[in-house]
């Protein structure tokens, strides 16, 4: 469980988890909504904070465009506080902040604005200040776009570690090790504590030799940052966002249901390690 600061305060200080890779099509956002819904679902308060200009978690989470009126663009531009722009999922104790086609311009603005790499953590740490949230969230997950701009940065500026989601396919330790290098950028530069939580294998189908070939070839170069838990290509995890749900709700008994529940259980694990040593 998160830790609870040393001051007078007794509120409880979220876990903050970027889900980043630079890459497209990995399960990224598939990954931030059913891990959000699985932490929920053991107890935990969780929020959502979409960054991705595509807006695909906040839909996932059946937030609908119209009811959107403030999203993380204005968070970043000043413009709202993160607490203000919170709308409650069907799903109790899971929050999102949601995104906007507005992100899309919002590099090249945060450009001219002062600690534009800092945004995102300076809203949280407002938040958490100010005891504006109704809720005490014990973790916050991010939802990167994929690609390693501003809004990606501004994420792992404010996180404590990155969950990458990683497609079991030919390249996917090219691509890994780009985006390691990044973060080490980022921790060297504009965020110590930033750490690594874990990758997680995604898109696995047992059937493919291929699949089995890159978990191998990733567990050999990453050791125990990989998760032991791998999600499965699965049907009813790629129909859940039309119907604006998380799997876990769609279809709870599904093996891409369960999967998520397992892998909310293993970070769960992973955090109370950390928290111990």
């Amino acid at each position: 469980m998160p830790q609870v600061p040393q001051s007078q305060s007794d509120k409880i200080q979220p876990r903050i988890l970027a889900v980043a890779n630079q890459k497209g099509g990995v399960g990224k956002t598939t990954t931030a909504i059913n891990l959000g819904t699985a932490l929920a679902a053991v107890g935990e308060k969780v929020l959502v904070i979409d960054v991705d200009p595509q807006g695909n978690a906040s839909t996932g989470l059946g937030l609908e465009r119209d009811n959107r009126r403030k999203s993380t663009y204005h968070v970043l531009m000043g413009e709202a506080s993160l607490q203000s722009i919170i709308i409650e999922s069907e799903i109790p104790g899971l929050h999102c902040a949601p995104s906007s086609m507005d992100l899309l311009g919002a590099e090249l603005e945060l450009a001219q604005i002062d600690r534009k790499t800092y945004r995102l953590k300076d809203a949280i740490d407002e938040m958490q200040r100010s005891g504006g949230a109704d809720v005490a969230y014990t973790y916050i997950l991010f939802d990167c776009p994929p690609s390693l701009n501003l809004l990606t940065i501004n994420a792992l500026s404010a996180a404590d570690a990155i969950l990458v989601p990683l497609q079991c396919e030919f390249y996917a330790l090219e691509g890994l090790s780009q985006l390691l290098k990044t973060v080490e950028r980022v921790r060297k530069s504009l965020n110590p504590k930033l750490t690594v939580q874990g990758v997680v294998l995604t898109m696995y189908d047992r059937r493919n030799s291929l699949s089995e070939q890159v978990a191998d070839d990733v567990r050999s170069v990453l050791g125990d940052k990989v998760y032991q838990t791998v999600i499965p290509r699965n049907v009813r995890v790629s129909e859940a966002p039309s119907y604006g749900q998380p799997v876990l709700l769609y279809d709870n008994a599904c093996a891409g249901s369960q999967a998520y529940i397992s892998l909310a259980s293993e970070i769960i694990r992973r955090e109370r390690t950390l928290i111990a040593a």
